[in-house]
């Protein structure tokens, strides 16, 4: 254990593994619905653009829009408690989808899980940033957004190993009875006492919604590296978004078998994801130490190097390495994008409003990001078909790889100014 680790209690490593756990929760819920892409698009009759309404929009209104409430409500009420309401809504609401007949009865319960799933990470972000110190940061946002490429293999798993044998609505039945009793458990764990609260001179009270949200603007007017971050992330999740339909692409593209690619991304998303969320954790944490540049300039290297491979991938043949490799990669740079950007919008504001910070950060991911990856994908997909285009999926998910390439300068342009901003940001805010 090294200086950094000194002061951390065992118990607070103890909590970031169950927040992690129920965040595998989360995104094995949310991913399932792609994951079982070639499995629900046929049997609900759902056309391209449907599904991409399913998986995006309709989800990811509510679950942006709501986060930003439920990422201000963190700033004021029991954490722990809010994620197990959140958790128990999300759960009960996953089963009733199982039972979906048409477009509609799928579309309606998928809009109100965003507003369960929209309490979880603002509000876990919030309770991290309480339990290790800021040099930790990095290693334990990486950490619990192990829970992406864990949640997402684990749902390509159950695809392609429980799918053929009880059938997609039975998984999302199990999932949700599974939710409830995490749920319960998260509901009996204790508040984490706020850093700000306790290393405070005098008790201050906690601000009010108008108060949290007038500092967040506050912070984004006057600390352009926290809007170049958040800009940078947008931009990635172009091609994050328009991923929804790489299960379709696999087998109407590609040639494969619809459970046995399932199995195959499964284990390789959760080794790339994993490797990636460790290195961009604690790798974001060392760069920022070694250089005193920002994280994000360590998400510049990386999406730099990385970037030949990802469009390759998507034009060789599948028999291929770089195929296999661009599968990998893929996989590797999502894992590394989490830790250091959470990360580095926490570190850019006032600690009073980190949990809005991350939910509205999470909003623009999602609506602007993932919205637009998901919506304008399955879109282009059924017009390329209309047209006759060859191959409509491949075509459209590489337009959207080189969309997302304009996260490489905004990443680098943040990294240079963080610590400048970082200084800068907090002179401003006493100076008020």
């Amino acid at each position: 254990m090294n200086q950094h680790d000194a002061a951390i209690a065992p118990r607070h490593y103890g909590f970031l593994a169950f927040l992690t756990l129920l965040n595998v929760m989360n995104f094995v819920d949310r991913q399932l619905l792609a994951s079982f892409a070639n499995f629900i698009v046929p049997d609900l009759g759902l056309t391209n653009t449907q599904f991409g309404l399913l998986t995006g929009l309709f989800f990811i209104v509510f679950y942006s829009v709501m986060g930003l409430f439920m990422g201000a409500l963190a700033d004021m009420v029991n954490r722990t408690r809010l994620i197990a309401i959140g958790l128990a809504a999300w759960s009960a609401l996953t089963a009733i989808s199982g039972a979906a007949r048409g477009f509609w009865s799928m579309a309606v319960p998928r809009m109100l899980i965003g507003v369960g799933e929209s309490i979880m990470t603002p509000t876990a972000m919030s309770l991290l940033a309480d339990r290790f110190p800021a040099s930790r940061l990095g290693f334990a946002s990486g950490f619990y957004y192990m829970g992406v490429p864990i949640g997402v293999g684990v749902s390509l798993l159950i695809v392609g190993y429980l799918g053929p044998a009880i059938g997609w609505r039975n998984c999302f039945y199990l999932l949700g009875a599974l939710g409830l009793v995490f749920a319960a458990i998260m509901f009996f764990m204790k508040e984490t006492p706020r850093k700000h609260q306790l290393e405070a001179a005098t008790p201050a009270e906690p601000l009010d919604f108008r108060a949290i949200l007038r500092t967040l603007g506050f912070a984004l007017r006057n600390c352009p590296a926290l809007g170049l971050t958040i800009a940078g992330g947008i931009a990635l999740h172009f091609i994050l978004g328009a991923a929804a339909f790489d299960q379709l692409w696999y087998v109407q593209e590609r040639g494969f078998e619809r459970a046995e690619i399932a199995r195959m991304t499964g284990w390789i998303g959760m080794a790339g994801g994993v490797l990636g969320t460790l290195f961009g954790g604690m790798g974001g944490d060392w760069f920022l130490r070694r250089t005193g540049m920002g994280r994000p300039m360590f998400l510049f290297w990386i999406m730099l190097v990385l970037a030949p491979i990802n469009v390759a991938y998507r034009l060789v043949d599948p028999a291929s390495l770089w195929f296999w490799i661009g599968v990998f990669t893929g996989f590797f740079q999502l894992g590394c994008f989490y830790g250091p950007t959470f990360a580095t919008v926490q570190e850019l504001v006032p600690p009073q409003i980190r949990a809005t910070v991350v939910a509205f950060y999470i909003l623009l991911l999602n609506l602007v990001g993932l919205g637009f990856g998901i919506t304008a994908g399955g879109i282009a997909i059924d017009a390329f078909a209309a047209a006759g285009v060859a191959e409509p999926y491949t075509w459209t998910l590489l337009v959207f790889t080189l969309l997302s390439f304009a996260g490489i300068p905004l990443f680098f342009l943040a990294g240079r100014r963080f610590n400048r901003d970082r200084e800068q940001i907090f002179v401003r805010m006493a100076a008020r």
